[in-house]
């Protein structure tokens, strides 16, 4: 029985090793291409903030809030705490440095790590991995759309179909208090079918309800009153002109009237884009599906955290749930190329002219593998086998002294002496041919 390591990952935490890297790097190059082409800028934020930020921003009586957020106190008594989004950050950044006065809207997006302390499972850890948009200083629901799509684009880019779009208009303070009082009513008279979070939930938001996740409490959503049918006339005026505009690009959308998104200052448009699968066995069919995107309106945000009165919209997409989706449909990740030639040296003045040797490669831009720790001929060509090279540069004690070096074929075996300053000229030739 092999021994256990002394120190292992802490809980829902997880290492990202080098296989792993090609689905990271293949989405956020996607991510950036379709993000540069719509015209957003990148800004980093940084990954501590002050505590305040996301009790007043993401709001107090939210779950990310009361029970996943990692906070800390610092020797000179700041409370300060890891992310667990991007959002408040982005916004404390538009108000600290004018982003104001900047041409509207400015459009940013982040990618990078987020915490929250949750229940570990499958996809979900404590530290995982957002791409996220922010579209700042601009009212009109053709934005809503534009977001949606760009994520939907991203999704369809990365070779991922089956997605569902939810979407939903939660209203603004002219709407919703009104919506709420009849919440309050509706689940107060079911309250002993409720789980107890959700009880805790009535006393203090009873839009937080409808986005349990338990089955005891989805059978009295199911018939709780939908904000839709109480929407004030600029949200509804507001929400038909992102359906329109969904329409128009024919982006396929589904209507949940009781989507909420688990954050207190969204305002109007909430979204979210899912992965759906299914699996047959001998009996029945089943259906599963995953939240891969989740995003909406947030138009009195800016103003709370102390900024001006400015709309927004925005987003974010889970990576490590968009590459466990990928791994579903067995998407293929190109891997990444092999060098075409490999330096092989024996001897210690072979050793230092191929240094200088490398880095004349290098300047060309031809990638050489390379094994300077060894000094068996035999364990070098097997490494050259094994890369599969097109070509081994030989430099042994004799060549090093006569200043040449030999080229040897890997298909062939053919070898060719060539002078050590004309190598990187002739083997750029061969692999041109």
């Amino acid at each position: 029985m092999s021994k256990k390591p002394k120190f292992q990952l802490p809980t829902g935490m997880h290492d990202i090793l080098p296989e792993e890297q090609k689905y990271f790097q293949k989405i956020y190059d996607v991510c950036e291409t379709i993000a540069n082409f719509y015209g957003f800028k990148k800004i980093d934020t940084p990954i501590l903030e002050d505590t305040a930020l996301y009790e007043k921003g993401t709001g107090l009586t939210t779950d990310v809030v009361q029970k996943q957020m990692f906070t800390l106190r610092t020797k000179g008594g700041d409370y300060l705490t890891l992310r667990p989004e991007f959002t408040p950050g982005v916004i404390r950044s538009y108000i600290e440095h004018g982003m104001q006065t900047w041409s509207q809207p400015v459009k940013l997006y982040s990618i990078g790590p987020v915490f929250r302390y949750e229940h570990p499972q499958a996809g979900r850890y404590r530290q995982f991995h957002q791409f996220n948009l922010e579209v700042i200083g601009e009212s009109n629901a053709v934005i809503d759309a534009e977001v949606i799509q760009i994520f939907y684009n991203i999704l369809q880019e990365l070779k991922l179909k089956n997605l569902v779009v939810e979407i939903n208009s939660i209203g603004d303070n002219q709407c919703r208090p009104y919506y709420k009082k009849l919440l309050m009513n509706y689940f107060k008279s079911r309250e002993g079918a409720l789980c107890a979070d959700c009880r805790r939930r009535l006393k203090e938001n009873p839009l937080r309800i409808l986005d349990c996740k338990e089955e005891k409490c989805q059978r009295e959503i199911r018939q709780a009153p939908q904000i839709i049918d109480h929407l004030c006339e600029e949200c509804h005026h507001h929400f038909r002109g992102v359906l329109e505009f969904l329409d128009e690009i024919e982006l396929p959308y589904r209507l949940n009237p009781y989507l909420v998104r688990g954050l207190d200052y969204y305002t109007k448009t909430a979204f979210e884009i899912f992965f759906e699968t299914s699996q047959k066995t001998e009996n029945k069919e089943t259906f599963s599906r995953d939240a891969l995107v989740g995003g909406g309106r947030y138009d009195g945000l800016i103003k709370l955290l102390g900024g001006e009165d400015t709309k927004a919209v925005g987003g974010a997409m889970g990576i490590e749930r968009v590459i466990a989706a990928m791994k579903t449909k067995e998407v293929k990740v190109q891997k990444a190329v092999n060098p075409p030639v490999f330096l092989a040296q024996l001897g210690t003045m072979a050793k230092r002219k191929s240094l200088k040797l490398l880095e004349e490669f290098r300047r060309a831009r031809i990638q050489v593998g390379e094994s300077f720790g060894r000094d068996s001929l035999k364990a070098q060509l097997k490494m050259a086998d094994r890369i599969g090279a097109k070509y081994t540069l030989l430099l042994g004690q004799k060549e090093s002294l006569e200043g040449t070096i030999i080229i040897r074929d890997m298909i062939t075996g053919k070898q060719d002496i060539v002078k050590l300053e004309k190598a990187v000229r002739e083997i750029e030739k061969r692999l041109k041919r």
